[in-house]
């Protein structure tokens, strides 16, 4: 993939997004994906080439190796990423589905037609919870990725020594030595760090939309209900006043034939 067209597919993300999810964006692609592409692999590229054991057993430093890296960390954050950003491309996909409905309701009704979103980007109905989605997988694809790399390094540590035991073919306790391990282990804590931040944008955002949604429903319910109590009023009030104008009609009636029966008689 060229830079333009990833470029393009974060605009896209980055336009139906929340103040929360520019910033994670942000975030993922700046202190994340730009780090992992200049600087990580660099640091990372020697690691099995200068992986020294205190042994010329046949086999012992691969064997060795492999124990200790079961798998590197460069390739480990290379799935991250990739799990990550896929989520967002969902909310994408969806808002793509809605314009192509868009676009064959006028297509086969024509262009004076009624719409059928009046924002194809709006996040309603079920681009509200394709969004809400997107971002529960994204917090569970970090918080996995996080307890694998601190399950495989415990505690996210970098040391200097490590030591092979009853490993086929090595014999008994061989001593192996990691490149540069201070540097790997200030990115390994710095990696850690954006997907922390990462995991506290997600939340925050997830929190936003539930009571920014919880408001709006509250809001249509008082609307409602008010709407409701004036409309009550107004017809009892309706109904009250056609109640004493039927009461009177028959009333003036009765005067009146009284008064033509008997035009001699004076009002009292």
């Amino acid at each position: 993939m060229d830079w333009k067209t990833f470029q393009g597919l974060l605009s896209g993300v980055n336009k139906y997004s929340t103040a929360f999810g520019r910033i994670w964006l942000s975030v993922v692609f700046v202190f994340r994906v730009l780090v992992y592409v200049v600087a990580a692999e660099k640091v990372w590229g020697d690691e099995q080439k200068d992986f020294d054991c205190n042994t010329r057993q046949p086999g012992c430093t691969n064997v060795c190796y492999d124990h200790y890296f079961p798998i590197s960390h460069i390739r480990l954050w290379a799935l991250q990423l990739i799990f990550v950003t896929c989520p967002s491309l969902l909310v994408i996909m969806h808002v793509a589905y809605r314009e192509d409905r868009e676009k064959k309701n006028r297509l086969k009704n024509g262009d004076n037609c009624s719409k059928l979103y009046s924002n194809t980007g709006k996040k309603h109905g079920g681009l509200w919870w394709t969004y809400l989605l997107s971002l529960f997988f994204k917090t569970g694809i970090e918080i996995t990725f996080l307890y694998i790399l601190h399950k495989m390094w415990d505690s996210f540590d970098m040391p200097r020594l490590v030591k092979c035991t009853n490993v086929e073919p090595c014999p008994n306790i061989v001593d192996c030595y990691i490149a540069r391990p201070t540097e790997k282990k200030v990115f390994t804590y710095f990696m850690v760090a954006a997907s922390a931040i990462c995991i506290v944008l997600s939340i925050c955002e997830i929190f936003y939309l539930l009571f920014k949604r919880i408001f709006n429903c509250a809001n249509k319910y008082k609307k409602s209900s008010d709407h409701s109590v004036t409309y009550s009023k107004a017809s009892t009030c309706q109904c009250h006043i056609h109640l004493e104008s039927s009461e009177k009609k028959p009333l003036n009636k009765t005067v009146e034939s009284l008064r033509a029966s008997a035009p001699n008689l004076t009002s009292l």
